[in-house]
């Protein structure tokens, strides 16, 4: 365990975020934190706090100056990342190369480098947001359908529709509109699985090479389309020749991006003929505290070797496969699927002994927002099984099992 007092940046300072910021502080090192909301839970745990913008490059590396930081860190944190791997390059700090860092960040550019990398990817086309319907239906003259509507730079599946035909294509550009940030969007074939989950979770990469394999199946909630993520579980059920075409996918992937470290949010979808394509490789930790999961699955420590990382020292011997994971594990992200106020969260007794940790975003009597994606979510609730089987029956019907009160 390190004992300097070397400092690390943070760029945010969420619930889900707080966990890195007392992990760095657990290993020695002083916090900065930037964050641009001013009700972050994440201040009252750092040691320094800037009410700042992370996705302000030049600011962000003021202050790393400012502050004569050693590394810098967006843990979870899709917006930051690039910023992270600007400021950490600037200052000749420990970094995945910017380039691959902002290739990550954005569909349209992933998409470009999956193609040619000669990597498995659907047919493709980006766009302005400002393109009219005529425009963005010429572009996807030929495409088979279904086709997937959103935009490029948002996560957990924000501002994503999937479209049978184009009656509807207008609502779905206005929609992802509302969640781009950098006015690019996209149009791809809908991509047919032959595994009924989208496999997800992270990987961890250590001198360019995947050490950590935490692929889990994703749990959508199919009354929003089955779009919205509302939990990961693992082992993730594929075959022993699935789990081995997936890693051998990413692996190849990690290479021709060059990344060189780090925890990396993957998303792959088997396609027809048991083909991996590769939907997103997030150059961070993934959200909905999924390597808390993983850390208690495996028993390594995972936020640690995060701060590890980006501080330039060694993580240790991180090497795992969740395809071995002893019992079965899996996340419920809490949630309302309407407006109110917010009593609890009730279980129905059957699922008390597998809740080991609930970690609740809302107190009593404070509104809530019908759910639609992450940011509305309650909270996440761990569960921990001795049988997947038992896991699976479970999850069949997890809203009969646990649900919010509301007023």
């Amino acid at each position: 365990m390190s004992v300097s007092k070397k400092s690390i940046l943070m760029l945010g300072g969420s619930r889900q975020q707080v966990v890195a910021i007392e992990k760095a502080k657990e290993l020695g090192f002083r916090t900065v934190l930037c964050d641009y909301l001013p009700d972050n839970p994440g201040q009252y745990v750092a040691d320094t706090f800037y009410q700042a913008s992370t996705t302000d490059r030049e600011l962000m590396l003021k202050i790393a100056h400012k502050e004569d930081v050693s590394g810098v860190l967006a843990y979870s944190s899709d917006p930051a990342s690039p910023t992270a791997g600007y400021v950490a390059e600037a200052m000749g700090l420990p970094t995945n190369p910017l380039k691959a860092i902002v290739t990550m960040s954005e569909k349209h550019l992933f998409r470009a480098f999956l193609k040619k990398a000669g990597l498995p990817c659907p047919q493709t086309a980006s766009f302005s947001r400002n393109a009219t319907v005529e425009e963005v239906s010429h572009l996807v003259e030929g495409f088979r359908f279904p086709i997937v509507v959103k935009p490029t730079d948002s996560s957990g599946s924000k501002g994503v529709s999937v479209l049978t035909d184009l009656s509807e294509l207008s609502r779905a550009i206005d929609h992802a509109r509302d969640f781009s940030r950098n006015g690019t969007l996209i149009c791809e074939e809908y991509i047919r699985k032959t595994f009924p989950y989208v496999i997800g979770g992270d990987i961890f990469v250590v001198d360019g090479k995947v050490h950590f394999w935490g692929l889990m199946s994703c749990l959508r909630d199919e009354g929003l389309g089955g779009l919205v993520p509302v939990g990961k579980k693992i082992p993730s059920g594929l075959s022993a020749d699935d789990n081995s075409a997936v890693k051998d996918v990413l692996q190849r992937l990690v290479t021709a991006l060059g990344v060189r470290f780090g925890e990396l949010n993957v998303e792959v979808i088997l396609g027809e003929d048991g083909v991996p394509y590769v939907l997103e490789l997030g150059s961070r930790a993934g959200g909905n505290m999924i390597p808390v999961q993983l850390s208690d699955a495996s028993g390594i420590d995972l936020v640690g070797a995060n701060v590890l990382c980006a501080m330039g020292e060694n993580p240790g011997d991180i090497s795992w496969d969740s395809s071995v994971c002893e019992g079965a594990y899996a996340t419920y992200v809490l949630h309302s699927n309407v407006d109110g106020v917010f009593r609890g969260i009730a279980n129905s007794g059957a699922i008390r002994p597998h809740m080991y940790r609930s970690v609740i975003y809302k107190q009593p009597g404070e509104p809530v927002e019908a759910f639609d994606g992450a940011n509305k979510a309650l909270g996440i609730e761990f569960l921990r099984f001795d049988r997947e089987a038992e896991m699976n029956g479970f999850l069949s019907s997890i809203g009969n099992h646990i649900w919010a009160e509301m007023e």
